[in-house]
């Protein structure tokens, strides 16, 4: 996102997958998954036994993703991360929101390594000959499976899951041409993935910022909304 002081352009956004079940996804990343490799391989799906699906509701989530019935599109960051932790085989069901991306974030933590997957950036005209680009995690995907079938661990998969959004998040940024840069959103309440990407912004030359008297997610989305507010409301006031 591009913001100015009167106003904010979306310039980059990650690659769209379906949500089966629309909400029930949240609840089942596992579904999450499904939608993930959907997008790559259509009905032509890889055998997965640790998604754990009977064939009768595979049957059942292969005909909503091909009709887009109850399958909202999403290029939520939050919903990668929950399906990456589903194909790893962490958590298939979740009590909470974001519980699969925090076993995602835990189970690398004794992990070093500097290992990551590629990312592709796609640029595309996003109305009146701005450009911006769409972040092709397809090659992750890939990635993952690849490591899966080579008996790599869950808790290095995911490290290197890691190390791949911090160089996506530096690609991002040298796009961008901006010196400062603002980390929000729930996504930094991961620590990981949080203090990797100052350290790594830091030494791409940028000025990060993130979140420390109000929280990243939610909170600090409100807290936007009221600065938004305000902006709109100084306009109107001076015409």
């Amino acid at each position: 996102m591009h913001i100015s002081q009167d106003s904010f352009e979306r310039f980059v956004h990650l690659r769209t997958f379906r949500l089966p079940g629309g909400e029930q996804a949240i609840r089942e990343p596992r579904r999450i998954a499904l939608g993930l490799l959907f997008e790559l391989y259509g009905e032509n799906l890889p055998d997965l036994p640790q998604l754990g699906f009977s064939p009768a509701e595979l049957n059942v989530m292969k005909s909503a993703l091909v009709k887009g019935i109850n399958a909202p599109l999403t290029s939520s960051m939050g919903r990668l991360f929950d399906g990456v932790s589903a194909l790893i085989g962490l958590r298939q069901r979740a009590s909470f929101e974001g519980q699969a991306a925090m076993e995602l974030e835990f189970a690398c933590h004794a992990i070093n390594t500097d290992r990551c997957y590629p990312i592709n950036m796609a640029h595309v005209t996003i109305g009146q000959g701005a450009v911006g680009s769409i972040i092709d995690w397809s090659l992750v995907i890939a990635g993952i499976l690849a490591d899966l079938a080579g008996g790599l661990s869950a808790a290095e998969i995911a490290a290197t899951f890691h190390n791949s959004l911090l160089e996506m998040i530096v690609s991002v940024a040298i796009q961008s041409q901006i010196e400062q840069v603002v980390l929000s959103g729930g996504c930094f309440q991961n620590r990981r993935l949080l203090e990797g990407s100052i350290d790594r912004l830091q030494k791409a030359g940028f000025r990060p910022f993130w979140s420390q008297k109000f929280p990243s997610n939610d909170g600090g989305i409100a807290l936007g909304q009221i600065a938004a507010a305000q902006r709109e409301y100084r306009q109107i006031k001076s015409l």
